[in-house]
C-alpha cells in the first residue's frame, strides 16, 4: 500500500511538472490501432522500424514482437523480418518461410545463433511466417542481420566458398584456385576457437593465410561488381551478403588478434558495422521489423562494462539511421517488474508503471520533455538494460510491459 501510495504521488507530481498534461496523452494501450498511430507520427514511413530489448528471451515481449509484426503485415504492408542472428544461418530460416524447405524442427535448430532457436515466440514467428506465405503470392522474408560470431568468429569458410560459387565463367580462377583457396582456409576449427576471445595469441587473424585471404576476399567482391548484370536479383542479394561478411570476419578476425587496450571497443565497432551493413541491405526489402537489444538498435552512442574497461561505440541503428535518415525508426523497450525485480517509483520504469495499460506505447520524445529527471534504474538482473533517462529524446518511442514473469534462460 505504501508503494502504491508513493507511485500515485509521484504520478499527480509528474502530471503538474508538464502543465497539467497526464502521463496518458502521451502513451496509449499497445495494440494495432496504437502501432498504426504511431507509424502515422513519424516523418516518413520507415523502411526499417527498429523494436529492441531490453533482455534477451522475455516471453512476453516475444509475444508483443509477433503481435505487432503480423499487424504490420496484415496492415501496413510490411514483408520482411529481421533478427538479431547470424545473417548466414538465416538464410535456412528464410528458405524455409518462403519455399517450405526443411521441417520446422530442423530450421529452430539450424536456422539461428545464440540459442534465439530456443525461443518458443521465435518458433512461433516462424511458423506463422510459412503459414502466410502459403496463402499469398507476395512473401514474407526472413533475415538475420547479425554476423557469424559470438565473441569469438566463425570461420570465413562458408562466406568465401558461396560467394566464389557465384562468380560465373573463368574469372574466378584468376583471383585464385578452388583448391588454393581451400588450403589457405584450412580446418575450420583453427578459425573458431573459442579461446580467442580472452586470448590474443591463439588467433590466427595475423597469419599469412588470414592476410593472403583478406585480399582474395577484397578481389573477388570487386569481380562481382563486374559481373553484376549477368546475376539474377536473387544471386545478386546473396553475393553482396556472402562479400560483406567474408570481408566482415577476415578484419573481425584480424583484430582478434590484437593485443593492445582498444581491442575488444574495436570488435565491439567492427561488430556493429557488420550489423549495419546488413541493416542497410535489409531496408532494400522494406518496409521491414528489426528485433534485437536495444544496444544495438538504439540512435545513442552504445556503452558497456567490460572486465576494468567501459567499451564505447557506435551501435548498428545509428550507423544505419546516418544512411536512412527518417526511413528508420526504433522503438525500444523497457520492463517494469521483471520477475522479482521492481524498479523504484522514481525511475523512468517506475513512472510508466502507473500508467493503467499492461502493454503501452509511449511516445518517447513527449516523454524526454515531460520528465523531469528522472533517476536512473539500478537493476538486480545483470540482464537487464535500463532505460537511460538522459537519452529518451533518441528514440522514437517506448514498448513498455508492465510486468514479465517468463524471463527465459541465459544461461
Amino acid at each position: 500500500m505504501a508503494l502504491q501510495n508513493l507511485r500515485e504521488s509521484l504520478y499527480r507530481r509528474f502530471n503538474g511538472s508538464v502543465k497539467g498534461m497526464d502521463i496518458k496523452d502521451m502513451a496509449r494501450a499497445l495494440d494495432g490501432a496504437g502501432v498504426s498511430a504511431f507509424l502515422r507520427s513519424l516523418p516518413a514511413n520507415p523502411l526499417l522500424l527498429g523494436l529492441g530489448e531490453a533482455r534477451h528471451f522475455v516471453g512476453e515481449l516475444g509475444e508483443v514482437r509477433n503481435e505487432i509484426f503480423r499487424h504490420l503485415v496484415e496492415h501496413e504492408g510490411y514483408r520482411a523480418f529481421a533478427i538479431e542472428s547470424d545473417c548466414l544461418m538465416g538464410l535456412v530460416v528464410d528458405d524455409y518461410v518462403t519455399t517450405g524447405a526443411g521441417t520446422l524442427d530442423d530450421v529452430m535448430e539450424r536456422g539461428f545463433s545464440h540459442r534465439f532457436g530456443e525461443s518458443p515466440a521465435n518458433r512461433e514467428l516462424v511458423r506463422w511466417m510459412r503459414a502466410y506465405n502459403e496463402e499469398h503470392d507476395e512473401k514474407l522474408r526472413f533475415f538475420g542481420f547479425d554476423g557469424p560470431l559470438e565473441y569469438w568468429a566463425a570461420s570465413p569458410r562458408q562466406a568465401l566458398t558461396a560467394l566464389y560459387a557465384l562468380l560465373d565463367g573463368p574469372l574466378p580462377s584468376t583471383v585464385v584456385s578452388r583448391e588454393t583457396l581451400d588450403t589457405l582456409l584450412g580446418p575450420d576449427d583453427r578459425w573458431s576457437n573459442e579461446a580467442t576471445a580472452m586470448d590474443p595469441s591463439q588467433s590466427i587473424g595475423r597469419s599469412a593465410d588470414a592476410q593472403r585471404l583478406r585480399l582474395i576476399a577484397d578481389d573477388l567482391v570487386a569481380l562481382l561488381d563486374t559481373q553484376q548484370p549477368q546475376l539474377s536479383a536473387e544471386d545478386r542479394a546473396r553475393a553482396a551478403l556472402y562479400g560483406r561478411t567474408a570481408t566482415g570476419l577476415l578484419r573481425y578476425h584480424y583484430w582478434l588478434a590484437d593485443a593492445s587496450p582498444a581491442r575488444w571497443t574495436r570488435l565491439s565497432a567492427l561488430r556493429a558495422t557488420m550489423m549495419a551493413a546488413n541493416l542497410r541491405a535489409i531496408a532494400e526489402q522494406g518496409p521491414a521489423l528489426v528485433f534485437s537489444s536495444n544496444l544495438h538498435l538504439q540512435r545513442a552512442r552504445s556503452a558497456m562494462p567490460f572486465g576494468d574497461q567501459v567499451l564505447e561505440w557506435w551501435s548498428a541503428g545509428a550507423i544505419a539511421a546516418t544512411h536512412l535518415g527518417d526511413r528508420y525508426a526504433f522503438l525500444a523497450s523497457a520492463l517494469g517488474t521483471a520477475g522479482g525485480d521492481t524498479p523504484a517509483p522514481d525511475t523512468v520504469e517506475g513512472i510508466l508503471s502507473t500508467l493503467p495499460w499492461d502493454r503501452s506505447l509511449i511516445d518517447a520524445r513527449r516523454l524526454a520533455e515531460a520528465v523531469a529527471k528522472p533517476a536512473p534504474r539500478v537493476s538486480r538482473d545483470f540482464a537487464y538494460f535500463p532505460l537511460d533517462p538522459a537519452r529518451l529524446d533518441l528514440m522514437d518511442g517506448i514498448v513498455f510491459l508492465k510486468r514479465a514473469v517468463d524471463l527465459g534462460a541465459l544461461g
